[in-house]
């Protein structure tokens, strides 16, 4: 597979700062066909055709993830790679608890500090993500 082949699937709890990460990673994948949908609007049948999947949100437990931690508890992901991102530590932790169980390829959380968000910092994270 090629990396201009690959299907991204960005899953976010729909709030302002997340969406402009979103967005902005969405952005520095040229050559790969990105969607990007809020956890209300996710169906599990989205992971279908992704050969990858990120997942972000600003605060740990949002009402709107309560299916996809459900679903993540009981599918095995382990072909597909995972990215997680927030600008808060506790919610990366409990983005990576939710995903423990599908055993994707979980790559080194972004972690952007006071929503101060670079496309250098988005780059080489992506770069790490897509390499591994």
């Amino acid at each position: 597979m090629t990396k201009e082949s690959m299907n991204a699937l960005i899953i976010t709890d729909g709030s302002e700062p997340v969406q402009i990460i979103a967005k902005s990673i969405s952005c520095m994948m040229p050559g790969h066909k990105v969607k990007i949908c809020s956890a209300d609007n996710f169906s599990g049948t989205d992971l279908l055709p992704v050969e990858c999947f990120l997942i972000g949100c600003e605060n740990p437990k949002p009402e709107s993830f309560s299916y996809l931690e459900e679903m993540l508890s009981h599918i095995n992901l382990a072909s597909r790679k995972c990215g997680l991102f927030s600008s808060k530590e506790k919610t990366i932790k409990y983005l990576l608890k939710i995903v423990k169980d599908c055993e994707a390829d979980v790559c080194e959380p972004l972690f952007i500090k006071n929503e101060n968000i670079k496309d250098s910092d988005i780059k080489k994270w992506l770069k790490g993500f897509m390499d591994d």
